[in-house]
């Protein structure tokens, strides 16, 4: 999903909500890159409206025949993810499946390799879909509404395969960039939370991208100010251009020492980036 989107399932919001009071998104440095495209399933016909359109009307009809033609497999599949099924890429969402805790350490390797191809596709950041934040922001000061932005608090891997991939500086001038569109909660880098040795019991992810209902109430504990005792102090940092570069230089110290502590991890990266490397030459 790109901030275009995400504006236009706003505005969609507020037409049909008129007493919306707080919105919180999550952002994602792939949300911001200029290749990006529309998801297959997005639909301005949607939008806006108070009523269901034929077409869904349609397929929903359909859809709840097949349905209830089909509960036995229905309930079989939620206990058994269908082999052909890629994890995460059920029509945009993620089975409501408890994840194979033998083959967590599996998809950390499967998706890192996934985000080197993403990073080294050439990366170029999009001033549109930046525009399109600075909308989001317009669009909740007319409507009264509480915007709280944050960046999502990937595992530590994934901060370093956007280092392997020679796009850390860029990644750092988003968050520039951001800052000086609106304040954000900052719940990347290395903290106490996102560099949870990788192992197949993990508490706070289920690969290097997704994490635990328990790290999402932590995030929502610290952004809604609740419990903030229960937060631990280096996680979710609230950045501006005040304070931007000393939170930058600080992620970057954070950084050598965790590379230093978890010589692994590192090194699992820097494999799977030379064999992404590899199969290109």
């Amino acid at each position: 999903m790109n901030s275009y989107e995400v504006r236009r399932y706003l505005e969609h919001a507020i037409a049909n909500q008129k007493q919306l009071g707080l919105v919180i998104v999550g952002l994602d440095f792939f949300m911001f890159r200029k290749s990006n495209t529309n998801e297959a399933n997005f639909s301005e016909q949607r939008l806006e409206k108070r009523h269901i359109s034929l077409k869904d009307l349609i397929d929903v009809i359909f859809s709840l025949d097949v349905l209830l033609a089909s509960q036995e497999t229905i309930i079989d599949s939620k206990k058994t993810l269908p082999a052909q099924l890629r994890y995460g890429d059920y029509n945009g969402f993620i089975p409501k499946l408890n994840p194979d805790r033998e083959r967590i350490q599996s998809r950390f390797e499967k998706y890192i390799n996934i985000y080197h191809k993403s990073y080294t596709d050439q990366y170029k950041l999009s001033t549109q879909f930046l525009d399109e934040l600075k909308k989001i922001v317009d669009l909740c000061q007319e409507n009264q509404i509480k915007l709280v932005l944050f960046i999502s608090p990937a595992h530590a891997t994934q901060w370093e395969a956007i280092r392997s991939s020679g796009k850390w500086s860029i990644f750092e001038e988003w968050k520039r960039k951001i800052v000086k569109i609106t304040p954000v909660f900052d719940f990347s880098g290395y903290n106490s939370i996102t560099t949870e040795p990788i192992h197949n019991q993990m508490e706070n992810y289920t690969d290097n991208s997704y994490y635990t209902p328990k790290v999402g109430n932590l995030v929502l504990d610290r952004i809604l100010s609740y419990k903030e005792k229960d937060v631990p102090g280096d996680f979710g940092i609230l950045i501006n251009p005040e304070n931007i570069e000393s939170h930058l230089v600080k992620i970057r110290q954070d950084r050598e020492i965790w590379a230093k502590n978890n010589p692994d991890e590192v090194n699992l990266v820097k494999e799977i980036k030379q064999k992404y490397d590899a199969l290109l030459n």
